[in-house]
């Protein structure tokens, strides 16, 4: 439990409550457990909850009309989604599915506006995760427009590194738990483009694969490509 109460306190309704506040909190969510593969909730569905993970990964994205998949983030421990239905109730913009097995806490719409009301600066926390996902949203799309693949998963990489990596005497472990698929959904790109921008950085010994993880033996240069 000490444990998971630190990954708690990494989300943004819990960052600015003090520890009284944070316990309080916790206890009028509820848990949620998701078995790999599963779906939370689908695009289109009425949004009602925010989550937080405290175990394993989740993916969002959306489809287009004739079934083609774009992969907009994966979210892990300490991270929370479903915001935008604190502030705009309706339809969610994303389907949630789980990349692995999941656990989770959920707050109601209806619990947690009268908890706002009495403390205003979970607000502005909460605003702030919004601003920094709109940024991303607008950066991430600059980069289908003036990166190419290789520069984007090079990016992506990155990113996953910085979220999920653990540091070895021989690099940057990243267990990603994504398939070639999902992760060339991430870059908004063919799995074959994405594959053939992988065995560049691996035959340049930037990286080595390891099934749904890679290894980052030049961090320096994998990140200079994404940028």
């Amino acid at each position: 439990m000490p444990q998971e109460d630190e990954v708690v306190r990494r989300a943004p309704l819990f960052t600015a409550l003090d520890d009284a506040q944070a316990a309080s909190l916790r206890t009028s969510m509820d848990s949620v457990k998701i078995s790999k593969g599963g779906i939370l909730f689908k695009e289109g569905d009425e949004g009602e909850h925010v989550y937080v993970i405290l175990e394993g990964k989740l993916k969002l994205g959306t489809s287009s009309g004739d079934g083609r998949e774009n992969l907009l983030s994966i979210l892990g421990p300490g991270e929370m989604f479903g915001e935008l239905s604190l502030f705009d109730p309706g339809p969610r913009t994303s389907t949630a599915t789980a990349v692995t097995d999941a656990k989770l806490l959920s707050l109601s719409h209806e619990k947690l506006i009268p908890w706002l009301k009495g403390n205003p600066e979970v607000s502005l926390h909460l605003l702030a995760r919004l601003a920094q996902r709109l940024r991303r949203t607008n950066e991430a799309v600059g980069d289908l427009v003036f990166s190419d693949v290789p520069g984007r998963v090079a990016k992506a990489l990155m990113d996953l590194g910085t979220r999920f990596g653990k540091k070895t005497d021989d690099g940057l472990f990243v267990h990603h738990d994504l398939t070639q698929e999902e992760l060339a959904q991430l870059v908004g790109a063919s799995r074959e483009t994405v594959n053939k921008a992988l065995a560049d950085f691996a035959g340049r010994g930037w990286l080595k694969l390891d099934g749904r993880a890679v290894l980052i033996t030049d961090i320096e240069r994998l990140e200079k490509r994404g940028k």
